[in-house]
């Protein structure tokens, strides 16, 4: 049996063409939006890998990994060959519609600034907004989790105001706490572990953001919707 991966040539996303790459010989990368997050689109994706997991049962289903608007599958390349898990996505998905997960909604109490939030003063300065109007704009906003990733039950969450949105730093930090509460790019999250991070540091989080030994591990799931409350805010 040939397990010779010929997926089909990937098209600009501008044509409305979804972008597929092989990931090894058992894993391909379902690409439907580029670069630029689309809330509509990860509800499509989240859909679609429901789906996926209706259709391919047995030895030839691994797993499905929902990223920032776009979806790993992976499978048994013996059992699936890597065509016609790429021709299944895209017959999937040109038929599945996006649907809002009703998430849960969890407040996050943060206290910001101090030497857990090191980046906020001068982020606020250059939008020529004092601390506690940057506080309230970040806290006043309604984020939503668009998936988990990068490390054990990181929170990619859009919803950042467009005023907020800040490059992430060209040379990342070699050690950010757990439960520091973070931005990068048009997206906030929180630490759930000590790790390197390129991201802007606002302050601190009491609230765990995953434990192994919890029945549930992860603290945030895609869909929820959740809110930043000001605990205080250290000079």
């Amino acid at each position: 049996m040939s397990l010779t991966i010929a997926l089909p040539t990937a098209k600009p996303v501008a044509q409305g063409v979804p972008r597929i790459h092989a990931a090894g010989s058992g894993a391909i990368l379902f690409d439907p939006a580029g670069s630029i997050f689309d809330l509509e689109i990860q509800q499509r994706l989240q859909a679609l890998a429901t789906r996926i997991a209706d259709h391919v049962a047995g030895d030839a289903f691994s797993e499905l990994v929902l990223g920032v608007n776009n979806l790993l599958f992976i499978f048994n390349p013996l059992a699936c060959h890597p065509d016609d898990a790429a021709d299944l996505m895209m017959r999937l998905w040109d038929t599945t519609e996006s649907v809002a997960r009703a998430g849960r909604e969890i407040e996050i109490a943060v206290t910001y600034g101090g030497a857990a939030g090191e980046d906020l003063a001068a982020l606020a300065t250059s939008l020529f907004l004092d601390v506690d109007e940057y506080v309230r704009r970040h806290s006043s906003a309604a984020y939503t989790v668009a998936c988990i990733g990068s490390m054990p039950g990181f929170a990619y969450m859009t919803g950042l105001p467009g005023e907020l949105t800040v490059p992430r730093r060209k040379v990342p930090r070699m050690k950010v706490d757990e439960g520091t509460v973070i931005i990068g790019g048009t997206q906030a999250g929180v630490m759930p572990c000590t790790a390197p991070s390129g991201w802007h540091l606002l302050g601190k989080t009491d609230t765990r953001m995953f434990d192994p030994y919890r029945s549930q591990p992860c603290t945030l799931s895609p869909g929820d919707q959740v809110k930043f409350v000001v605990k205080g805010i250290e000079a």
